[in-house]
C-alpha cells in the first residue's frame, strides 16, 4: 500500500512537468506545420530554437540564477567587433538603420525578398529621436540616452554589446540578438551605438 501511495505521489509531482514538456512539443510541431511553405530554406530554419531560446522557453523567461549565469556567459563569448576596432560609428548611418523595419518578413502576403536590406526597426520598441512620433513602448525610452549616460569607452562598449547580444547582460531579454544572429553586421551595430550616444545625434538634441 505504501508503495502505491508513493507512486501516486510521484506521479502527481511529475504531472505538471510532463504536461509542460508535452505542451512544448505540441507548440513546436504546430509552428513547424504552420510554416511548411516558407522559402527560402533559411527562413524555415529560423523556427529551430538554439540552447538559449530553449532554456528561456523552459523557464518562461525567468530562469533561476545559475541558468541565467550560464546564458549570460555563453552569450558574452559570442561577441564580435568591427574589424577596425571602433565601436562607435556614424550616427547618420545608425539613424537610417534604426528606422528600417524591413527584412525577414515571411509568409504569402508581401514577404520580403532575401536581398531586402535589414534594419534594426528600433522604433518598434523604443522612443529615440523626439521627432519620430511613431515609436513603441515595449522597451524603455532611449531619448537623451547619450546625454544621460555619456560616451565613455565603458559606455560605448556596453551599448555595443547590449545591441549585439542583449542576452549577455539580461538573460531571456526580449531584445533581438542583432549581431549574434547576423541580422546586423558589427559595423552596423557600431553605427547604431553612435545614433544612441553621439552628441550630434537627434537622439540627444
Amino acid at each position: 500500500m505504501k508503495k502505491i501511495i508513493g507512486f501516486l505521489m510521484l506521479a502527481a509531482a511529475l504531472a505538471p512537468v510532463l504536461a509542460d514538456e508535452a505542451s512544448e512539443a505540441q507548440v513546436e510541431q504546430t509552428m513547424k506545420r504552420s510554416f511548411t511553405t516558407a522559402t527560402p530554406e533559411e527562413w524555415a530554419g529560423r523556427l529551430a530554437q538554439d540552447e538559449v531560446q530553449q532554456l528561456c522557453s523552459r523557464y518562461r523567461n525567468a530562469p533561476p540564477a545559475d541558468v541565467a549565469q550560464k546564458i549570460a556567459a555563453s552569450q558574452q563569448a559570442t561577441m564580435r567587433y568591427p574589424a577596425d576596432g571602433k565601436l562607435m560609428g556614424n550616427w547618420k548611418e545608425g539613424e537610417k538603420l534604426a528606422a528600417i523595419g524591413s527584412g525577414g518578413h515571411i509568409g504569402k502576403i508581401q514577404p520580403d525578398r532575401p536581398d531586402t536590406r535589414r534594419g534594426g526597426n528600433c522604433y518598434a520598441c523604443h522612443v529615440l529621436a523626439a521627432k519620430e512620433v511613431a515609436a513603441g513602448n515595449l522597451g524603455p525610452s532611449l531619448n537623451g540616452f547619450g546625454k544621460l549616460r555619456g560616451s565613455s569607452p565603458e559606455m560605448v562598449k556596453y551599448a555595443y554589446e547590449k545591441i549585439f547580444n542583449a542576452q549577455a547582460y539580461f538573460p531571456c531579454s526580449q531584445m533581438p540578438r542583432f549581431g549574434h544572429n547576423n541580422w546586423l553586421t558589427p559595423e552596423e551595430v557600431a553605427h547604431t551605438v553612435a545614433f544612441l550616444l553621439d552628441a550630434q545625434s537627434p537622439v540627444n538634441q
